[in-house]
């Protein structure tokens, strides 16, 4: 699957990408200001789709097989979807106060 030279490379890339997306969710939910949560969503999404850019990053090096991104894909999709309504519902929190 991947070269022992990408150990450091881009697996360690896609590890730091998911680290960053559940530490920022954690972060972001134990922040009391609205603006402050959602700063730490978007950080999140970020790195979500960072994670995802490396995934096809991969395919096109022939790392992983189609059928693996389209299931890395399949599962991302549903997270990307919830962070983006934790973002939105803190800055509809945030215009509310106005």
């Amino acid at each position: 699957m991947f070269p022992t030279t990408e150990k450091y490379g881009i697996i360690n890339q896609m590890q730091r990408a998911v680290i960053s997306v559940s530490s920022n969710i954690a972060e972001g939910s134990s922040r009391k200001s609205h603006k402050d949560q959602a700063r730490f969503y978007q950080i999140a999404y970020s790195s979500l789709m960072e994670l995802m850019s490396q995934i096809i990053i991969c395919e096109d090096l022939s790392y992983m097989e189609k059928e693996v991104v389209e299931k890395y894909k399949d599962e991302i999709k549903p997270l990307s979807y919830g962070i983006n309504t934790l973002y939105n519902s803190c800055i509809r929190k945030i215009k509310e106060k106005g």
